[in-house]
């Protein structure tokens, strides 16, 4: 089945065509960026522009960064704050003329993870986690997603941990690779205090420099950079969409 993947960030709209069967994508993947903070219906604009890149007209697959519970978005933590209570599926719906299916964005990651990446024939608990403007987090367990999980969001210090550990903060803070993976360290000894991995993915871009960070970590689990990197979440958001009646 081909399905259009799109992942909203922080900074960036992007999306690819995507074999379900396979996980490949069948084009070119586009980046649109994007200014401050849209509104819902500025995103929708960039929606419907990455669409019309592809001529696309078939089902496509949305990951968003935030509590999503069926057609809604119900946090929007680094994006505009009328997303939150917004009915994504409509509205994305509406810009393109296609079916949506919407998803959080790191779940997305996850899945594609679990079924073509560094998570397959997995089995026991999986976390993943991506490391961008925020940090997503996807669990699994036996190959099942628990949706929504949202520990970027575990408090550290008062505030939300993705303010001190995304790859976002590292660079806010001006932090070396040793330093700031320490402090990931420490992060990742408190999920695994909670949830017991067996297997820790890191994702986002940050990932494809993890040898410059993995060995700060020192993880219980055993520790891998996704095999989708920045790719995951267009494959996922597919994958989603394909499973959806």
């Amino acid at each position: 089945m081909k399905i259009l993947g799109i992942d909203i960030g922080g900074s960036a709209v992007k999306g690819a065509p995507v074999d379900t069967k396979t996980g490949r994508l069948l084009a070119e993947r586009h980046r649109i960026a994007t200014d401050g903070k849209p509104t819902p219906a500025q995103m929708a604009e960039t929606v419907k522009e990455l669409a019309a890149h592809f001529k696309w007209r078939g089902p496509i697959g949305v990951g968003f960064p935030g509590v999503i519970h069926g057609p809604r978005i119900f946090t929007s933590a680094n994006l505009h704050k009328d997303f939150c209570g917004c009915d994504a599926v409509s509205l994305f719906g509406q810009s393109t003329g296609c079916r949506v299916a919407l998803v959080n964005d790191a779940d997305a990651a996850g899945l594609a993870e679990i079924r073509f990446g560094a998570g397959r024939n997995v089995s026991g608990t999986v976390l993943l986690l991506t490391l961008g403007t925020g940090v997503g987090s996807a669990l699994f367990s036996e190959g099942r997603l628990y949706q929504n999980s949202e520990l970027g969001h575990l408090p550290i210090r008062g505030k939300s941990a993705e303010r001190f550990v995304s790859s976002a903060a590292k660079v806010r803070r001006d932090l070396s690779y040793r330093k700031w993976g320490k402090e990931l360290g420490d992060y990742v000894h408190i999920l695994e205090n909670i949830l017991w991995p067996e297997l820790i993915i890191i994702g986002g871009g940050v990932s494809k420099d993890h040898q410059k960070f993995f060995k700060h970590i020192k993880p219980r689990a055993k520790l891998v950079p996704a095999e989708f990197f920045n790719e995951a979440g267009i494959v996922g958001a597919a994958l989603w969409a394909a499973e959806q009646k």
